[in-house]
């Protein structure tokens, strides 16, 4: 058992005395009084009859009914029963700097202490969002995943340490990326990612802003919160024997890092969010006010929850019983006669009927909102539909038999009793009720089109919801969650027509790949057919080059006999030379050219040398063992 308002048990602590002390006042008071102006001998006889331990009796009741009262008001509570919790948040993601560069003491008592304190600050304020913890330095991991436990949340962030990514530096792109990969696909909420640095990015700016246009063409909203000064500070280690040293770079200067406000500025404009220095008594309240709140939240299925079930109910009828029995209780004794017995059974009668009202709503539609208080949603709506059959002109009754059949996934049923209510001629007047039907309507509507497979009658079951929910927001223009429906679905409806198209151009591209395919392969089969035959008219040109090839030879072994008789011819003359020798200057030019038969010419030397000459190339041989070039720069691991 357990009190929604306890605090009302504290009040009925001063209350009570006060209310008896009260009452022993005025009876002291009475009493004085009747002394004061009734004799004594007479005031027996006036007031005989009248009994003093019912006057005290009726006192106690009184007390008793505001005990009833304010136990009533401290609603107590046992029982329970599981339900689905609903709520309307966004997805965050906190990316929180654990460089080493975090440790700088520009702000008290460090950059990192002071990031952390105003990551539980801003889970505060978002209480319905689902929270993430993305721990970067050097890379990026996802330190947490996205959930409504805040314990689980708080832990994550007092887990993160300088050094818990081994990799020294800064990378804000990891970050960004990390966080892009971390949110669910196809989640259509809002992607946010609240990042926590110094800005001072090891990355080249280049690298940090081409992330964050990726982000923005995936749809996530990056706001920046600087933390440090822009003066910065000399950075400091403690090692594990409480030694503090200064941080050095690779020149054995020491290091002072400054917070990057530039950097974080760019980052922010780039995908529509702003940048925050983490300065001021309450820096996420204006973050989450002007940043995160205005943003549209959507609906979604969470986890189970504790619902308790209210029994206030019975210390208030307990109260009323109690009131009742102090009016109908009299003063004095009276005398049984036949006159005095007939009021006194009326009064039996009166506290009987009392007594025995909670009993009546059995079969009634108290009883069928006590089951539907106990989730029987079926027999709630079995008896709601029996009453609005019984009494058609009560039109409460079929929007209660709509809920309840909403609530028991009866959809088809939740919409002929919606309609009916607004058919209904008796709910003209009632604008508040014609409101809670559309917008009930417009939600049944969207959940019976939802798993449908066609996408025409997906589309036709949408768009009659929102009507509905334009219908809702004409009676009241007040009514948030049907603001909030009506963007959810006119998104959702957009998107599906999006798709309508993009099938439709791929069935078109498909078609037109089926027709390329076709020609192709007709392309294909032609031109095999035109391979055939020119192998055919191949095999038949091979056969008469066979004969050209037999024709030849026969004709180089003419040729080479010719030659054969030319050469005896020109060993006879060359010996006849021999016998009458001459001096060779006297040859003619083209005879001293020709030479001795069998033996390289001077010009067909010259000819090969030309040629080897043209076909020379340059050798170049590389140095063995060259150490390869590396950029210039410094290594930063802070």
């Amino acid at each position: 058992m357990r009190f929604a308002q306890p605090h009302f048990l504290w009040v009925l602590l001063a209350v009570l005395p006060a209310v008896a002390v009260l009452f022993a006042w005025s009876w002291r008071v009475k009493q004085k009084l009747m002394r004061q102006f009734i004799h004594a001998r007479l005031l027996s006889s006036l007031t005989v009859g009248v009994s003093a331990a019912r006057q005290k009796l009726r006192l106690v009741l009184l007390l008793a009914a505001v005990l009833g009262v304010f136990l009533a008001l401290a609603r107590p509570q046992w029982g329970f029963a599981w339900e689905e919790a609903r709520q309307q948040g966004l997805d965050i993601l906190v990316a929180i700097d654990t460089s080493r560069s975090m440790l700088a003491q520009d702000v008290l008592p460090n950059r990192l202490q002071k990031a952390k304190l105003a990551a539980f600050d801003l889970m505060q304020q978002a209480k319905s969002d689902r929270l993430g913890i993305v721990a970067f330095a050097g890379t990026a991991f996802l330190q947490s995943p996205l959930t409504l436990d805040d314990q689980a949340f708080r832990q994550g962030i007092d887990a993160l340490t300088v050094g818990i990514i081994p990799q020294g530096g800064t990378s804000l792109s990891s970050a960004i990326r990390t966080a892009m990969d971390s949110f669910e696909k196809g989640n259509d909420n809002h992607k946010v990612l609240v990042l926590f640095t110094d800005g001072e990015d090891h990355d080249a700016d280049t690298d940090t802003l081409g992330a964050a246009k990726e982000a923005a063409k995936d749809g996530m909203r990056i706001f920046t919160v600087g933390v440090g000064t822009p003066e910065g500070e000399l950075l400091r280690v403690t090692d594990d024997k409480g030694v503090t040293s200064f941080v050095k770079d690779e020149d054995g200067n020491v290091v002072k890092s400054h917070l990057n406000q530039t950097l974080l500025q760019q980052i922010a404009t780039e995908t529509g969010g702003f940048y925050l220095p983490l300065q001021g008594s309450n820096p996420m309240e204006t973050l989450y006010a002007r940043g995160l709140a205005p943003l549209p939240k959507t609906e979604e299925s969470t986890r189970l929850a504790k619902v308790y079930r209210e029994r206030y109910q019975w210390p208030l009828a307990f109260a009323i019983v109690c009131l009742i029995a102090e009016f109908l209780l009299p003063e004095s004794a009276r005398t049984r006669s036949a006159k005095s017995t007939a009021p006194a059974l009326q009064k039996a009668a009166s506290l009987a009927c009392l007594l025995l009202l909670p009993w009546s709503g059995r079969g009634s539609p108290s009883s069928a909102f006590h089951d539907y208080e106990d989730g029987n949603f079926k027999s709630a709506f079995d008896e709601y539909s029996r009453l609005s059959g019984e009494k058609t002109n009560d039109y409460r009754l079929h929007y209660d038999a709509g809920t309840a059949a909403y609530k028991a996934k009866q959809l088809e049923t939740a919409e002929k009793q919606f309609n009916a209510i607004l058919a209904a001629p008796g709910v003209a007047p009632d604008l508040q009720t014609q409101e809670r039907a559309y917008y009930n309507l417009g939600n049944t509507l969207y959940h019976i089109g939802e798993p449908l497979p066609e996408p025409d009658k997906k589309q036709d079951l949408w768009q009659q919801a929102i009507d509905n929910y334009t219908h809702a927001l004409t009676l009241d223009t007040n009514d948030f969650d049907a603001k909030n429906n009506l963007a959810y679905v006119q998104k959702r409806l957009e998107q599906l027509k999006q798709q309508q198209q993009q099938q439709q151009k791929q069935n078109k591209r498909q078609n037109q790949k089926d027709q390329k395919d076709q020609k192709d392969q007709k392309d294909q089969k032609q031109q095999q057919n035109e391979k055939n035959q020119k192998d055919q008219q191949d095999k038949n040109g091979q056969k008469g080059d066979e004969k050209q090839k037999q024709a030849d030879e026969k004709k180089k072994q003419e040729q080479a006999q010719k030659d054969k008789e030319q050469g005896k011819d020109k060993e006879k003359q060359a010996q006849e030379a021999k016998a009458n020798p001459t001096d060779k200057r006297d040859q003619p030019p083209e005879e001293a050219e020709q030479g001795v038969p069998g033996r390289m010419t001077p010009q067909e030397a010259r000819q090969i040398l030309a040629a080897q000459k043209d076909d020379e190339k340059a050798l170049i041989f590389a140095p063995e063992n060259q150490q390869v070039k590396t950029q210039s720069g410094k290594f930063k691991d802070w």
